[in-house]
Order: structure tokens, then C-alpha cells, then sequence
């Protein structure tokens, strides 16, 4: 029996690879070669032309990766815009912050793209690409994107809870979060890396620099001069809540390392950034990354690629949207509504 047991296993392994493997043959680098020749080009123009007329856009074309990939998988479910009847992803609580240069910059290429070939570019090719060009300009690694991604044709807010890592959740819960997607502990912490060109509102650490506690205004694992400057920059947050801080203080603008090294000598500007520099499961990683920033970029690239092809839509399960915010199948619609009218 336990010889069965072991087989089936064995079995089940092999199937599950054989499956991934089938899903990642139906996309390609060259995908658009025939059907869209100039998609490189006229990718790579639009996202020149709006990183340096607005330099934030590669973090939040980052963020917004994140935040679509980590729900459903990449199917650009994040970028449709709700209706009367249904309550999008995009109107999630988490994801009311994205910055609208992300949005802008897709609304953007998938225009240019459209005139010249339309119905061809998916939304979520469009993510994947801006994503890895953007990081490429600001001095990060360049890695593969397979392309041939579907959009989804369905984008649900209730779905959103649980599959982003925010502020309030503890270490392990991240990890799990991060689990749920088949990625490593290794792999979370690089990609948390990301925060290198990243910033954070100052609701997501006033509780680390006011009133901390009855002996401390700010936490104690936070170098006192950093609280100190952040509280200043922070003091009426609650009467402007767009208020924020950049995560590196250092290197802002640059993919790099300094996000590892910051985490040492304590400037995590986030609680979870001061977790994964302490905690037995993530310290390893956060040390060497720190010291080897080729590691990091390796173990990022190596991240990013794997997400990228996480949960992937395919024929009948997908389709191709003319406009990024809205779904051309018309039974998408069609569905969001019976779904709202059956819960009246």
C-alpha cells in the first residue's frame, strides 16, 4: 500500500509539471512576430516617452503587475473599471492606492497598439512587457517574457482579500500568501525587493513613528533620526492622506540593492520590511541580498518569470480586450449582472 501511495504521488507530480509545461508551450517571445511585428517598438516608445515625463511610473506599473498577478494569476482582471451591477478588483480596498500613471501608461499602449493591430495585444502582454522594459530602464535585470496571455472575463472584488500581502498581515501570513502562488520564501523576499523604487503612504507606518508606545514615540527597531524626519514629513497625514514616503530613501529612482542594505541598519520604512530583516525564515535571504546584488537580481529575474506564468488564460477562458478597462465578450457583462440581480 505504501508502495501504491509513493507511485501516485510520483503520478500526480508528473502530471502537474506536464501541465505546466503544456500551458507555457502555448506562449511564445516572438508570439506577436507575425501578427503584430512592430508590438516591440511601439511598446518600448510609449514607455520611454512616459517614464521620463513621469519618473514614478515604474513603481507603479510594478505595483500594478503585483497586484493583477497575485489574483487569478496575470489577466489584467485588475484593470477593468466596475459597473451598477458588479464590484471590480480594481475597486478592492488594497487597490484603491494603484497610481493612475500605471493605468495610463496601459491605456496608452494599448492604444498605439490598436491602431496598428487591432484585437491582436492582449491587456496582460501589455502589463508583462511595461513591467520588465520599465525596470530595465531604471537599472534593473532584464529577464524573458513569454507572451500569448488571454485576458480574463471575469474581474471580482471579493477575490482580491487574502491574495495581496498588505501591512496589517503578520510574516507567516505573507508567506502563505506568496505560497498559494507556488513561490519559495526565497522568492517572496526578492520580490518584496521590489520596494527599492517603491513608497508607501504614511497611514502604512504611522503606527511605527507615533505614539509606538508608553516609553517610545516611534519603534525602537527604527534608526531614531529616520522616525524623527518622517514624522516630521508625516505630521498631517490624517489631513492629507496622499501623503507618502519613498521605501529606499537612498536610491529611490534606481533598481537596486539599497533596499537590503536599508533594512540593516534600521530604515525599513514598513513593519513587514522590518519583519523579513529580523525573522529566522527570511534573514538569510535579506543578508545576502544586501551583500550580492547580483543575487538579487538573479533570484527577481528568476521570480518575476515564474509569476508571470502563474494561473495563465487560455482559449475559451480568455479573450483578447479591444479596450484594457472594460471586456469586449459581452457574456462577461452579461454574467456580472445575473450575478448582482441574483444576490438582490
Amino acid at each position: 500500500m505504501a508502495q501504491f501511495s509513493s507511485i501516485s504521488i510520483v503520478l500526480i507530480s508528473c502530471s502537474f509539471l506536464t501541465i505546466i509545461q503544456r500551458t507555457q508551450s502555448q506562449l511564445a517571445l516572438n508570439y506577436y512576430n507575425s501578427t503584430c511585428p512592430q508590438f516591440p517598438l511601439i511598446m518600448q516608445q510609449v514607455i520611454t516617452d512616459k517614464q521620463l515625463s513621469a519618473p514614478a511610473t515604474a513603481a507603479g506599473v510594478l505595483r500594478l503587475f503585483l497586484h493583477d498577478c497575485l489574483v487569478d494569476g496575470c489577466d489584467a482582471s485588475v484593470l477593468i473599471t466596475s459597473n451598477a451591477f458588479h464590484k471590480s478588483e480594481r475597486d478592492a480596498d488594497v487597490n484603491l492606492p494603484l497610481p493612475g500613471d500605471a493605468f495610463d501608461l496601459v491605456t496608452r499602449a494599448k492604444t498605439a497598439l490598436e491602431l496598428q493591430c487591432p484585437g491582436v495585444v492582449s491587456c496582460s502582454d501589455i502589463i508583462s512587457v511595461a513591467t520588465r522594459n520599465l525596470l530595465v530602464m531604471v537599472g534593473g535585470p532584464h529577464y524573458k517574457v513569454l507572451l500569448g496571455r488571454k485576458d480574463s472575463i471575469v474581474s471580482d472584488a471579493s477575490h482580491v482579500q487574502g491574495n495581496i500581502p498588505t501591512t496589517n498581515l503578520s510574516l507567516s501570513q505573507i508567506i502563505d500568501v506568496f505560497g498559494s502562488k507556488g513561490l519559495s520564501v526565497q522568492e517572496m523576499v526578492a520580490l518584496v525587493g521590489g520596494h527599492t523604487i517603491g513608497f508607501a503612504h504614511c497611514k502604512e507606518f504611522a503606527d511605527r513613528i507615533f505614539n509606538f508606545s508608553k516609553t517610545s514615540q516611534s519603534d525602537p527597531a527604527m534608526n531614531p533620526q529616520y522616525a524623527d524626519r518622517l514624522r516630521k514629513l508625516c505630521e498631517n497625514y490624517t489631513k492629507q492622506p496622499e501623503m507618502s514616503a519613498f521605501i529606499d530613501v537612498f536610491t529611490p529612482g534606481k533598481f537596486d540593492n539599497m533596499y537590503y542594505k536599508n533594512l540593516k541598519h534600521g530604515l525599513g520604512l514598513l513593519q513587514t520590511d522590518q519583519d523579513i530583516a529580523v525573522d529566522g525564515r527570511t534573514k538569510p535571504f535579506v543578508d545576502l541580498y544586501a551583500a550580492n546584488e547580483t543575487a538579487f537580481f538573479q533570484a527577481f529575474a528568476n521570480a518575476m518569470e515564474k509569476l508571470g506564468v502563474y494561473n495563465l488564460k487560455q482559449g475559451n477562458d480568455g479573450e483578447v480586450r479591444h479596450r484594457c478597462h472594460e471586456f469586449t465578450n459581452l457574456n462577461a457583462h452579461q454574467v456580472a449582472k445575473d450575478r448582482y440581480l441574483g444576490d438582490l
